[in-house]
């Protein structure tokens, strides 16, 4: 019973968070009061990746990341995330006077790793625990945290420029919202998860495989920045969400059989 709960968790996620920014939404179109936009701002940037989180984390295996690990990899690999990201991105514009797609992602996909790769070691350091699994879990509750985030600022900026129409903040959340599992969550899960199997089972094959993912993210995160049409998106989304739960599966794999071997015979 507790595991099929842990299954369907996202649907009580979705539900509820569904519930939250309708009733935030109709007051706010009810009452005119602007006291409420950033609480819907909040719940619309937050509620698909957090319920993408709890339906991965579900599917991990016997293994379970921590809430409080998740939390923290959310909240300040999000913020840091950011702040690295936009500062290194305002400098190289400053430098460059133009800043390709190709080094937008290059330094966001770094930027993301920064808190993850803490908290790997750290989990390694003090639980000795390396399941490929953790990594992919926590590099997506950091996408995550930088995709609420960047979907925040740009709902924000969608306010401003419309001058406070809230259909637009509505149109800016919906789409950002529906494609945050295939991009920043995807992306992070991926390399985070691809740095956790190195650490686990140290390779030449698994180096090579850390780096082809980090260089395969990155193309990916070009690719979405630079084009444009929903054909576009529809094909790097299958891609992107494809490809991490085939390495969910695969990692699963790796996390019941290590969980077997710590079984007493």
């Amino acid at each position: 019973m507790g595991d099929r709960w842990r299954r369907w968790a996202w649907v009580g996620v979705l539900v509820i968070g569904l519930i939250l920014y309708l009733a935030v939404l109709r007051t706010l179109v009810s009452t005119k009061n602007p006291n409420f936009v950033p609480a819907l701002i909040l719940l619309g940037a937050t509620l698909v990746p957090l319920t993408f989180l709890t339906f991965a984390q579900a599917r991990t295996g016997q293994w379970q990341v921590p809430a409080s690990v998740l939390v923290t990899s959310a909240f300040f690999g999000g913020v840091i995330g950011t702040v690295v990201a936009g500062t290194l991105e305002y400098d190289t514009l400053r430098g460059l006077g133009t800043l390709p797609m190709l080094f937008v992602a290059l330094i966001e996909e770094s930027a993301k790793l920064i808190v993850p790769v803490v908290l790997l070691f750290t989990v390694v350091a003090q639980r000795r625990r390396r399941v490929p699994s953790d990594g992919l879990i926590i590099g997506i509750a950091a996408g995550m945290g930088f995709a609420a985030l960047e979907t925040m600022g740009y709902a924000f900026s969608a306010l401003l420029s419309s001058q406070g129409n809230i259909g637009a903040v509505e149109q800016t959340l919906f789409i950002r919202g529906l494609t945050a599992p295939a991009g920043h969550t995807a992306w992070t899960g991926l390399t985070a998860g691809a740095l956790w199997a190195l650490l686990a089972s140290p390779s030449v094959a698994r180096l090579f495989g850390f780096i082809g993912t980090f260089v395969g993210v990155v193309v990916l995160h070009t690719l979405w920045d630079t084009f444009s049409g929903s054909l576009v998106f529809v094909v790097l989304a299958i891609i992107s969400i494809g490809w991490l739960f085939w390495e969910l599966r695969r990692y699963r794999t790796f996390s019941d059989q290590h969980m077997g071997q710590l079984q007493p015979h």
